[in-house]
């Protein structure tokens, strides 16, 4: 009876070291989102499922996951870093006055046939009402540019809104890839 106790004990052990684990890798290493919606096609597709990376500082273009509202989690690409000039001038996109190639839309451009994919604005022209990206935010847009509620509706996105990075698509196991810039 003596043995039959310990083993259990050591069960129970050992599930709550599990339980602790797998909490500690959710809250501050990686976690699981799943897309909703069409704001970031062709690059991501609504309801394929990804991993959010919780250690990396957001560069440009990256794709991040950040909290839109206490229940709505947003995916986008960052476009500006804090300090950032930001405009979008005849479909190019436009950095502090330099020009930067956008690869990841290349093949979404060539389907439109009417009007750009990325209607021109500045910073003004958005809820930012500034020349830059403020300190501590993040500049983002989807990549469906057309259909996308970004900070060009929404404003900057605050850094502590930000849950991480997000690269690796798990799911539909068909759709295993890395995403990128």
């Amino acid at each position: 009876m003596a043995k039959s106790k310990m083993e259990i004990l050591e069960w129970i052990k050992a599930l709550l070291i599990a339980v602790l684990l797998a909490f500690v890798i959710r809250t501050f290493l990686l976690s699981p989102i799943v897309v909703d919606g069409a704001s970031m096609e062709p690059t991501l597709h609504n309801e394929e499922q990804m991993v959010v990376t919780k250690l990396d500082e957001p560069k440009r273009f990256d794709i991040v996951v950040f909290h839109a509202s206490e229940d709505k989690d947003y995916i986008k690409r960052v476009i500006g870093l804090p300090g950032d000039r930001i405009e979008y001038k005849d479909d190019v996109l436009y950095i502090n006055g330099k020009a930067y190639d956008e690869p990841y839309l290349n093949n979404f451009k060539q389907g439109f046939v009417e009007g750009p994919l990325t209607y021109s604005f500045t910073l003004q022209d958005t809820p930012i009402k500034s020349e830059v990206v403020p300190e501590g935010h993040l500049f983002v847009m989807g990549d469906n540019r057309r259909f996308s509620q970004d900070s060009r509706h929404i404003g900057a996105v605050p850094m502590e809104e930000v849950v991480g990075t997000t690269k690796l698509v798990y799911f539909p196991f068909k759709e295993i890839r890395i995403v990128g810039r």
